[in-house]
């Protein structure tokens, strides 16, 4: 199999059958002997599944990977990636915001020995205000405190040699995500830029709170910096201590009249508990997702796996 296409799907009915008559046209117009399209049902709960199992009686190409249950963007996607046969791997959305059409010159710039060609987003159509300045302040965020390059503005859209997916399958992370772990395992990767389209049709299936889990997951999976943030709060709190204590006994050898009262006292005990408690809550998590980890739980349960006829 020369080519694998693998594309995540939750509550897709809207826009799934668009979705694969472009990539299976863009997949035949393609300069490959062969290729796969890999289609991941994350627990859809509308009528994704059964145009699926439609598709895939007329279309020998399509893979269906039919997961238990809801397991999430990035765990579907791995599910796909442990599925995808292809020599070459592309990653892409259900909603069509990146343009499966794009394939060919990413094939192109992969051919010439780029291991991973990722997608850039030069513009975003479509987005709020608000999801585009978080996502900036995301991509800034996760920069500064990563310990791995993570390319900005960058989403899963990318095409992939087989040692890269190779290498990915070995990663035994429960919390995962996926860009940054492709860009932890290195070898030659290079931009691709793209103005990115609004969705085909629906809605996102990232709420808000979705993202900010997402945000936690990345952060707290490539970089120990919150962890350190604990500390530089301790030697906060100790520098404001000894301050106060030098300035008490100053007070007290030059007999100066001190305001007494409750109210700062209050306040000071109760910013220094905050403290601890954000603290306490950052090393909780930490130790919460090593727990998790030692399980060792399937990253995934497949329900069954479908392949087409023609």
């Amino acid at each position: 199999m020369e080519l694998s296409v693998v594309i995540p799907c939750y509550n897709e009915e809207e826009s799934i059958r668009e979705l694969h008559k472009r990539v299976n046209a863009v997949c035949s117009s393609a300069p490959v002997s062969s290729y796969e399209i890999v289609l991941i049902n994350d627990g859809s709960r509308d009528s994704t599944p059964e145009i699926m199992r439609e598709l895939v009686k007329a279309d020998p190409h399509l893979v269906i990977v039919d997961l238990s249950r809801n397991h999430g963007h990035q765990l579907a996607l791995t599910a796909g990636l442990f599925h995808a046969q292809g020599d070459y791997v592309l990653v892409l959305d259900a909603d069509l915001q990146d343009p499966p059409e794009l394939l060919l010159p990413m094939l192109e710039r992969a051919r010439s020995g780029v291991d991973v060609v990722y997608g850039k987003r030069d513009q975003r159509e479509g987005e709020t205000l608000f999801k585009r300045v978080s996502a900036s302040l995301f991509y800034r965020l996760l920069s500064y405190l990563s310990d791995t390059h993570i390319p900005r503005d960058v989403g899963d859209f990318r095409l992939m040699s087989r040692r890269v997916v190779e290498q990915f399958k070995d990663m035994p992370e429960q919390h995962r995500f996926v860009r940054g772990m492709i860009a932890w395992i290195g070898f030659r990767q290079e931009a691709f830029s793209y103005k990115r389209a609004p969705r085909f049709a629906g809605e996102t299936k990232y709420p808000f709170h979705k993202l900010i889990a997402f945000a936690f997951d990345a952060i707290s999976s490539f970089s120990i910096k919150p962890l350190r943030v604990s500390l530089l709060f301790a030697g906060f709190g100790v520098l404001l201590a000894t301050l106060m204590a030098v300035y008490a006994i100053y007070a007290h050898f030059t007999d100066r009249n001190l305001v007494t009262g409750w109210a700062s006292l209050a306040t000071i005990i109760a910013f220094f508990a905050s403290l601890q408690l954000v603290c306490i809550g950052v090393i909780g998590e930490y130790i919460g997702r090593t727990y998790i980890q030692v399980k060792n739980r399937p990253l995934f349960i497949i329900r069954e796996v479908l392949r087409g006829s023609a």
